[in-house]
């Protein structure tokens, strides 16, 4: 199970490590790759990349010992609660591109899959 659980929060330290990265050097890219105007200010997208890079960070510091750092799992929790909330809210309200829901399922997904493991390295 650990070894599952330490895969999973790799994975994680790669899709959002990839994601903050992509966005934080390519953001121009990102939108005119799904036909999206951009924001205003290339501030509105790097600022939530550098946070996905630092999430990475946290995942990784997971991945090196879960049951440890098992107190850093709700943050994640967190994080993917809240993205994936928003896009879900705004997709079912106002309407939301379409390049967030993607990400949003996967989100989702991960949500699932952290509070899975924070309950599996509960103390006994």
């Amino acid at each position: 199970m650990k070894a599952l659980i330490r895969s999973l929060f790799i994975f994680a330290v790669l899709y959002d490590g990839l994601l903050g990265l992509i966005f934080f050097l390519f953001p121009l890219w990102v939108f005119t790759f799904h036909g999206i105007e951009p924001p205003n200010h290339l501030a509105y997208i790097r600022f939530p990349a550098l946070l996905l890079m630092i999430f990475a960070a946290i995942f990784f510091r997971i991945a090196s010992n879960p049951k440890h750092y098992r107190e850093l799992i709700p943050y994640g929790i967190a994080l993917k609660a809240s993205y994936c909330g928003l896009a879900f809210w705004y997709q079912l309200t106002e309407g939301i591109p379409f390049m967030w829901i993607p990400w949003a399922w996967a989100d989702l997904g991960f949500m699932f899959a952290f509070i899975a493991a924070w309950k599996a390295l509960r103390p006994k």
